[in-house]
């Protein structure tokens, strides 16, 4: 995720960190070409180009513009809907370690480095990372690559070892209750990230958005070349830029867990359970507090 301040106007005119720039300045370079070869055709052969009009284009831009902002509005809502999950992660964390505060230490701590576990083998799931050894950097003790879902394992062991400490007679049933209520929570927390990263959004629909974009951005600079002449690349590019930049822009919402500079800074968000849970857990060398690097925080 791109950690900046509000853009200044240099910021405006120069910063790529954070634009989408980079990744759509190869068609955006083809588009300017098939401008430049626009006006050299039109200045050939006058004549080729009488029958072209702008007035379609208005029309399909328009219709182009509102399709577009639908299938990106689907897209922020995957992100923000991927961020809630993880802020309930969170605070479901938070209140699970508050809850256990009163247990001695030699039973708090695995409690704690198994939610550890969890948050690390989650991340590391959604980002088609080895979810086995996130895992078992805090939650060593299970055959975790044994099991068709690691992350659901180690939040299940956690909770059949509440389970143990009420039967024992440490924790009370309705104690426990509310732990396995916290640990509900959790699994309702995976099941929506799973959802969202195993329901991308409708391939057909966005092949067709992505063909309607390419062809009306390579056709429009053969309908202004006649009248605007050597302008032609300038208008040409700053629409281009604007479709290209929102699709491109959509494809990374869409998919939230991945590793682009807008997707959602999962790395930083596991950090911030780790430190707290350790915490509660007893550690004392605590790992650093994430920050983000050239303005991107993972």
């Amino acid at each position: 995720m791109i950690v900046r301040n509000r853009p200044s106007f240099r910021d405006v005119l120069f910063a790529t960190r954070g634009s989408i720039l980079p990744r759509i300045l190869r068609p955006l370079l083809f588009i300017v070409a098939a401008s430049i070869v626009a006006v050299v055709v039109a200045g050939v052969r006058p004549g080729l180009m009488t029958g072209l009009s702008a007035m379609p284009f208005t029309l399909v831009g328009l219709s182009l513009s509102i399709f577009m902002s639908f299938r990106n509005t689907a897209c922020y809502d995957r992100w923000w809907e991927g961020r809630k999950l993880w802020g309930q992660l969170i605070i479901a964390s938070r209140a699970f370690a508050r809850q256990v505060s009163a247990l001695p230490l030699a039973e708090r701590a695995p409690l704690l480095e198994g939610l550890c576990g969890f948050a690390a083998g989650l991340a590391a799931s959604l980002r088609e990372g080895d979810e086995v050894a996130a895992i078992e950097r805090y939650a060593p003790a299970g055959d975790w690559g044994g099991t068709p879902n690691p992350t659901n394992a180690v939040l299940s062991a956690v909770g059949a070892r509440c389970l143990a400490l009420m039967a024992s007679g440490a924790i009370t049933p309705i104690h426990y209750s509310i732990l396995e209520i916290q640990l509900t929570e959790l699994s309702h927390v995976q099941g929506g990230c799973e959802r969202i990263k195993g329901t991308p959004v409708p391939f057909s629909y966005s092949l067709l958005l992505h063909r309607t974009a390419y062809v009306f951005c390579l056709l429009l600079p053969f309908a202004l070349a006649p009248a605007l002449g050597w302008w032609t690349p300038l208008p040409t590019f700053l629409v281009s830029y604007a479709f290209f930049g929102l699709d491109a822009l959509g494809d990374e919402l869409g998919d939230p867990f991945g590793t682009d500079q807008n997707d959602l800074p999962l790395d930083s968000m596991v950090r911030t359970i780790e430190r707290e849970l350790l915490h509660a857990a007893g550690h004392v060398d605590l790992p650093p507090v994430a920050s983000a690097r050239d303005f991107v925080l993972l």
